[in-house]
């Protein structure tokens, strides 16, 4: 099985992608707002596109097994970084840290579990929350173009929302790496 399959160039894509959105995020005008909310819109549909086209084609790689969680965790957090730095009134420097400690805690519970012969699959719940981090991020990015009161409210809800499921999907995590040890 080829390594650098179209799954996995996609994954690498995505995570190639960052440097882009966080430079064109630096010093944000409008316009490189827009851009950079596109380049992210485009970089978070390969989050679903490559998992299909990998099982679809029986391209599932162990790189790719890897590549695929680590690209998503560096888009949403990257992005979650610089909103505090251009909209800390909307997305608190506290909100990121939950999000991104949430984020190491869950990689390295599965690390363990790993060690330990565990295999502790993604959740749905987890998925909502990716769901919801990613609906955040491009709300207020779209808010920083538009300034809209309807897209700072959107990213808003959409931000509480993935807060709530972050937590309560590590707890799930959690729960689950627990029975299995018992």
């Amino acid at each position: 099985m080829k390594i650098f399959n179209v799954p996995n160039l996609l994954s690498l894509s995505r995570i190639l992608s960052v440097p882009v959105f966080i430079i064109l995020m630096l010093e944000p005008s409008p316009l490189r707002a827009l851009i950079a909310g596109t380049v992210f819109a485009l970089a978070s549909a390969t989050d679903w596109l490559d998992g299909y086209l990998a099982r679809k084609w029986g391209q599932v790689t162990k790189i790719g097994k890897l590549l695929d969680p680590i690209a998503d965790k560096i888009l949403i957090l990257s992005a979650l970084v610089v909103l505090v730095k251009i909209q800390p009134d909307i997305v608190p420097a506290w909100m990121a840290i939950v999000l991104i400690g949430r984020e190491f805690a869950v990689t390295g519970l599965r690390s363990i579990a790993s060690t330990e012969g565990i295999v502790i699959p993604a959740e749905n719940w987890g998925k909502y929350k990716v769901g919801a981090q990613i609906t955040a991020v491009l709300s207020l990015i779209l808010d920083y173009y538009h300034n809209s009161e309807w897209f700072e409210n959107l990213g808003s809800v959409a931000l509480w929302v993935a807060m709530i499921l972050a937590v309560y999907s590590a707890g799930q995590y959690f729960r689950s790496f627990w029975k299995k040890l018992s």
